[in-house]
């Protein structure tokens, strides 16, 4: 049976979800996934979630915004790129996505707009915990149905954010219907004539204090905002619960980035267990930067004869603490030669660890580190050829 590989991966996926830690890499290779896929005929939505807002940047665009843009097929051409399907890119909007929800579940006209002229969801609504990873899911849950896109591909934030985005939909559940959510609807949303035999006297002067440091009417705003929420309540826990299986469908993948630094592998592999815990599959590594052996490190005198037939120029010493150009190239060939077998061994412990018990083995793939930023549509294409 011919091993699976990523190009496989791409051919039948619906979404693909790239995570990793800061600083590997990983909105590069969401961008390259994306260029691929819409290379092989697909209709490629590459969506980010990143507050950095770096994807523009390694697409060759100037900006993006929250409104799907296609990346124009004359601009691929001019990159000397070809494209069967269709690339197009997108930016998170958490706060419009929560207003959509509202207007969707709201029971009726008059509640939707209580909830949206609300201050305290005015202010909550973009910064509430929880709430961007929690509103990315649920565009993600609304584009998987959206028959324009064949492909998904998913630019999460660094890792620590990426394990809130698999938890915050149950997080944000909690969040509303905790204790103390409950108790302030019960106390200041109840008829003024109950609330003192409701709140200790206590509770009662500490909230006197909070309500002259925020303003009259705010504890009153926050137990309105809560308590129309609690009418939405069965609408978010059913969202909820459907983001939660759409995460386990056998066409979700998940393609976990890192570099070939320790640090990045630890937290990928950390990343990789929590998948884990979640029931959820770790379908490909792309390991970014790899350095490559130069072969046989070459002495100076043969970097020398090398620049002679070369038609190089002439190099000579200034001094004794100046290198010559052939002994700087000698010292770079030992110097990449060590920084490849540094990698190959940091590799090792990645392939020890990967792999769960039962578990089919993860595909691995190497990218090679390149002498400058990738951050044109020409060089986001050679790298989907190297991954793919």
């Amino acid at each position: 049976m011919e091993p699976r590989r990523l190009c496989h991966v791409l051919d039948q996926s619906r979404v693909i979800l790239c995570a990793g830690c800061g600083g590997v890499g990983k909105t590069t290779i969401a961008a390259s996934l994306a260029l691929a896929g819409a290379r092989k005929g697909r209709r490629v939505l590459c969506l980010t979630i990143d507050p950095a807002r770096r994807l523009a940047n390694a697409l060759g665009l100037e900006r993006m915004d929250t409104e799907a843009k296609e990346v124009e097929p004359a601009r691929l051409t001019a990159a000397g790129v070809r494209v069967e399907g269709r690339l197009t890119v997108m930016m998170l909007d958490p706060k419009r996505t929560f207003d959509d929800l509202i207007v969707r579940h709201a029971s009726s006209a008059a509640m939707r707009d209580r909830i949206l002229q609300n201050r305290v969801y005015a202010h909550l609504s973009s910064r509430l915990a929880g709430t961007q990873e929690y509103m990315a899911m649920e565009k993600l849950l609304a584009l998987v149905h959206d028959p324009g896109y064949d492909l998904i591909v998913l630019d999460t934030p660094p890792t620590s954010n990426a394990l809130d985005f698999l938890d915050a939909p149950g997080r944000l559940i909690s969040t509303l219907d905790s204790p103390m959510a409950r108790w302030i609807t019960d106390t200041f949303a109840a008829p003024r004539k109950s609330r003192f035999d409701v709140v200790a006297r206590g509770a009662a002067l500490a909230l006197r204090g909070v309500a002259r440091l925020t303003g009259a009417g705010f504890i009153e705003q926050v137990a309105g905002f809560l308590a129309e929420l609690n009418g939405l309540f069965g609408g978010f826990k059913r969202r909820a619960e459907a983001v939660s299986a759409a995460l386990r469908r056998d066409d979700f993948a998940y393609v976990l980035v890192t570099s070939p630094e320790p640090a990045s592998i630890r937290e990928v592999l950390y990343f990789a267990e929590r998948l884990a815990e979640h029931g959820l599959r770790r379908d490909v590594f792309i390991v970014n930067r790899v350095h490559q052996a130069p072969g046989a490190t070459p002495t100076v005198s043969e970097v020398d004869a090398a620049l002679a037939r070369l038609g190089g120029p002439a190099d000579h010493a200034a001094g004794a603490s100046c290198p010559t150009l052939a002994e700087r190239i000698a010292r770079a060939a030992i110097e990449e030669d060590a920084l490849a077998r540094r990698d190959r061994e940091n590799l090792r412990v990645l392939d020890e660890l990967a792999l769960g018990p039962g578990e089919l083995c993860p595909i691995r793939v190497l990218v090679p580190a390149f002498p400058a930023d990738v951050h044109d549509i020409a060089a986001l294409a050679g790298i989907a050829d190297r991954i793919c």
